[in-house]
């Protein structure tokens, strides 16, 4: 006979109430081609403001990225452009590229406490992509590069103000995110860490405790489940 014990968390996880999860290639897989999109659209508006090629444009856009965080920062200061002009191409984007995986959105819907999205793109682009993830109704607030007045991760005054903004408690807070320089100042405040993507070597499990509050996973919803899914094991009766 089997009983259900209460639901487990990993050690260093077990305080967290506030989930915090990056969107592109964190939310959804690289393999959807929504994030080379993204890139793509930025080249675009790149070589035609600078009448470059492709060529030009990838060596513009690392060289404003290198100095000011983001593309759109870096052509706002330098050459004054609106961002609302900047970010028309996301209106061109394919979103129906995404669909919804069942077992992420209920390990989502799960967890306890709150739940935001924070984007380096734009609140336009998260409204597009979650509705598609079936993910619009699980997240408190999304957090975007206008909310962190264009200060991109991983700048720490863009985490200050995502933290002020909500109240977070960084100490029950866990950060999700596919990019590990974007994880290094939530750490330094206190916050778990986990590392989304990636592929895991064969036979080997699916995410792995680096360090006490650091997670490196590469099957996010199964992560996800193993913190609220009921364990089981044999009854004493």
């Amino acid at each position: 006979m089997l009983c259900h014990t209460a639901p487990p968390h990993h050690p260093g996880l077990a305080d967290v109430d506030t989930w915090v999860l990056d969107l592109d290639n964190t939310l959804y897989p690289p393999a959807s081609g929504l994030a080379d999109q993204l890139n793509a659209g930025i080249r675009e508006y790149v070589g035609n403001y600078f009448g470059t090629d492709e060529a030009g444009a990838r060596r513009i856009q690392a060289e404003l990225i290198a100095a000011h965080g983001t593309t759109l920062r870096g052509l706002m200061t330098t050459e004054g452009i609106e961002a609302a002009d900047y970010l028309a191409f996301e209106r061109r984007m394919d979103y129906s590229v995404l669909r919804p995986d069942p077992l992420l959105v209920d390990a989502i819907a799960a967890l306890p406490g709150r739940k935001f999205v924070y984007t380096n793109g734009s609140a336009y682009h998260a409204e597009q992509a979650l509705p598609r993830l079936g993910l619009a109704d699980h997240f408190d607030d999304v957090f975007d590069i206008l909310a962190g007045e264009l200060i991109p991760k991983p700048y720490p005054q863009s985490y200050q103000r995502f933290v002020e903004r909500f109240s977070i408690d960084p100490r029950r807070a866990a950060f999700f995110d596919d990019l590990a320089v974007n994880l290094t100042v939530p750490e330094e405040l206190g916050m778990a860490t986990v590392l989304v993507g990636g592929e895991a070597a064969p036979g080997t499990a699916q995410y792995q405790e680096l360090a006490p509050r650091r997670w490196r996973v590469w099957d996010l919803p199964a992560f996800l489940h193993s913190l609220t899914a009921p364990a089981v094991r044999p009854s004493t009766m």
